[in-house]
């Protein structure tokens, strides 16, 4: 399908792994690194890429733009604030890289909403989803008077911008078990995300030889 004009994809690696014990995202997946994954994926979508760290030789192997938050210690929120200042497009669509199972489809439907919203993002089951959405260049100077007054919660600078929610039913249709929404933060999510993944390989496998067998 056709790359999303305009809107650039923001990958954020500013956490600690506290709860992994080592860095989340370069934990080995699909045959390279978790964060490799979701760079790929973007690639597909986004005709720009930015990867938000304040450690970027750790990811001297990703072929994108690496930007330092400008405000720094100050979590997400600044996290993306910096990959909304540095992109070059009006509009970021974020995700954070510990999330193994974003779906295209939502993704699109996000960004197709985007024209009349300066935030466009989705309801999960546990609530509104920010690390997850897409946010627009008007965002920026909220942003920062949020962070200046240390004002941490991404929602905090919602009220001056318009924001556009995808109803979680709306989602649901999409994306039923809300997997989009899922965090890798522990081991045992890792060996789970494992486990899964080999049986979802190992079922597409079986469809594919059956498809063959078939024709």
């Amino acid at each position: 399908m056709s790359i999303i004009p305009d809107v650039t994809g923001v990958i954020l690696a500013g956490g600690q792994s506290s709860r992994m014990g080592s860095n989340k995202a370069l934990l080995p997946f699909q045959g390279g690194r978790f964060i490799e994954a979701i760079y790929r994926q973007f690639s597909d979508l986004f005709p720009e890429v930015l990867l938000v760290t304040n450690n970027p030789e750790q990811y001297d192997f990703l072929p994108c733009c690496k930007v330092a938050d400008l405000f720094p210690g100050l979590g997400a929120l600044a996290g993306l604030q910096a990959g909304l200042q540095h992109a070059a497009t009006r509009h970021i669509f974020v995700a954070a890289c510990d999330m193994p199972w974003l779906n295209s489809t939502l993704i699109r439907r996000l960004a197709a909403l985007r024209h009349d919203s300066d935030v466009v993002i989705p309801q999960g089951e546990k609530g509104l989803e920010p690390l997850h959405a897409l946010y627009g260049k008007r965002c920026l100077k909220p942003m920062e008077e949020a962070l200046t007054a240390d004002r941490r919660r991404i929602v905090s600078f919602f009220p001056q911008v318009r924001v556009q929610q995808l109803p979680q039913e709306q989602v649901a249709a999409i994306d039923p078990a809300f997997d989009s929404f899922r965090n890798v933060n522990t081991p045992a999510d890792y060996y789970q995300l494992r486990a899964e993944y080999s049986a979802y390989s190992t079922e597409v496998q079986g469809l594919e030889y059956g498809n063959a067998r078939l024709k």
